[in-house]
């Protein structure tokens, strides 16, 4: 790599965000005690609700917070885009799983959305088991401890001024990440 003197990296204004979001997303307890497939869809699929939570709140607060969605949204999918590549895809196949993915990403970003907006424990009950256990689960069997998580997440996201989302920490808080134990 070529190394130019005097440059400095600039500033990535939302590396800490996203790296709270991989971190809620990747939080052992999501797959061992709630169920979630611990495999790439299921990781795809709690990344993705992770993600649209994280989106909501941007997009409810004011100029630059919507600018600064679109490029979590960029980053999420250069992740996936990585993640692909690492786990062994072709270079030329990459981009048509990244296109199915975003397909699948503003799908299930719909639907948790419109099941948030609901207020309705009922209609997110669905939309987790229809997308995040991919109907494995009745909309009765989603843990509840997996609502309260959500509902945790939602709380502090709803709580944090745009500031405190850019420098992370917000979403994969410290109970969370243990599970609640010291």
């Amino acid at each position: 790599m070529i190394s130019i003197p005097f440059s400095r990296p600039r500033p990535d204004p939302i590396a800490a965000l996203y790296g709270d979001i991989v971190a809620a997303a990747r939080m052992p307890r999501v797959y061992a005690e709630f169920g979630v497939a611990d495999d790439f869809e299921g990781r795809f699929e709690y990344l993705a609700l992770v993600a649209t939570l994280a989106l909501r709140r941007l997009r409810s607060l004011p100029p630059p917070a919507g600018e600064i969605a679109q490029q979590l949204v960029d980053r999420v999918f250069d992740g996936l885009d990585d993640a692909l590549r690492r786990i062994g895809v072709s270079d030329l196949a990459v981009g048509k799983k990244v296109k199915k993915l975003a397909q699948g990403f503003y799908g299930r970003a719909g639907a948790y959305s419109a099941a948030l907006d609901s207020g309705a424990e009922a209609d997110m009950r669905t939309a987790l088991a229809r997308n995040l256990f991919g109907g494995r689960l009745t909309p009765e069997a989603v843990p509840p401890a997996l609502l309260a998580e959500l509902a945790a997440m939602t709380v502090r996201l709803d709580a944090a001024p745009l500031d405190a989302l850019l420098a992370g920490g917000v979403l994969a808080a410290p109970a969370s990440r243990s599970g609640g134990t010291p």
